[in-house]
């Protein structure tokens, strides 16, 4: 007999190992000393959250991208961002993995979009504001940049399971007759 359904229970543990890769992601964002911008082929300029070099071989000039003040922002909404997903998280295993607690689920859901709107802009005035600072040859935005905006595609996609869940409490507790998609007798 063939049979095709979702397992509901399973999004207990899933949904919480998804945000646990969004922090981990997030943190590789966040801690990377570069990887955000490099110019072609990365020989002359490359930039991280914190700081840009520049130089060629191993005569490199870094300065601190920390006192301007849209650097400041963007590493505040970002490290803010990561405060809230670890939140979300400690309160997703809570309400997911130890017991059940449906009435958790969309004040997850809403944590998660806030830190989704965070660090949308952080990841969007990080670009306009360091292509004004930079004036000439073509710039990539490179691994960890990616990785922030991974970060935050997982957190998009936890925070519409959050709120989907709810909705499916018989599922996720097991007392539901399983419907199936297809049998074949």
């Amino acid at each position: 007999m063939f049979r095709c359904g979702i397992a509901y229970p399973r999004c207990r543990w899933i949904v919480p190992l998804l945000l646990l890769f969004a922090i981990i992601f997030d943190i590789i964002a966040i801690a990377a000393t570069s990887g955000w911008v490099e110019d072609k082929d990365a020989k002359s300029h490359y930039a991280s959250m914190w700081s840009q070099c520049r130089g060629r071989n191993d005569n490199w000039d870094c300065k601190s991208l920390m006192e301007l003040s849209w650097a400041q922002a963007v590493a505040a909404l970002m490290i803010i961002g990561l405060i809230i997903l670890i939140i979300a998280f400690i309160i997703s295993c809570i309400a997911l993995c130890c017991t059940l607690n449906i009435s958790l689920l969309p004040v997850i859901g809403a944590l998660l979009f806030i830190t989704v709107v965070i660090q949308f802009i952080a990841l969007i005035i990080y670009p306009v504001k360091f292509n004004d600072l930079i004036f000439e040859g073509h710039y990539d935005y490179t691994w960890a940049y990616g990785f922030g905006w991974g970060a935050t595609i997982l957190t998009i996609g936890c925070g519409i399971l959050f709120c989907c869940l709810p909705r499916y409490e018989d599922e996720l507790t097991g007392l539901a007759k399983t419907k199936y998609i297809y049998t074949s007798a």
